[in-house]
């Protein structure tokens, strides 16, 4: 096994995550890591997002606004994504017992994870929508 190198960077965007409650994607982390490390290049921002992920320390959500938004929160939870603001929201709506939903729907693999992404309006937009 591989020993992980540490990075200063790469633990200033665990941080980040985890701190922030927004799920933002790469561009604007970029813009959030660079206020500490001006250096740092995007591309260092979306390895190190990868790694996160890769290592369970960070969750990919696929949106319909065609980006990858990250989330620092690692347990299972749902989200809802806007479409008119574009944000995304944890939202506390149970999520189903995946790891024995192999056994009701006839699935032979193992579910090791579960992501929910609802999407929608949220109420901040429907409020501000002319009636």
């Amino acid at each position: 096994m591989a020993t992980i190198k540490y990075s200063k960077q790469r633990e200033a965007i665990r941080s980040y995550l985890t701190q922030t409650k927004s799920h933002p994607t790469a561009e604007v982390v970029y813009e959030e890591i660079k206020k500490i490390y001006p250096n740092i290049s995007l591309g260092t921002v979306y390895r190190n997002l990868n790694f996160l992920v890769e290592q369970g320390d960070a969750i990919k959500l696929s949106c319909e606004d065609h980006k990858e938004h990250y989330d620092g929160v690692t347990h299972p939870h749902s989200h809802f994504y806007c479409k008119c603001c574009h944000q995304v929201y944890d939202v506390n709506f149970p999520i189903p017992d995946f790891q024995h939903l192999s056994d009701t729907c006839d699935f032979k693999g193992q579910i090791e994870n579960c992501t929910m992404v609802f999407t929608g309006i949220c109420p901040n937009c429907c409020n501000n929508s002319p009636q």
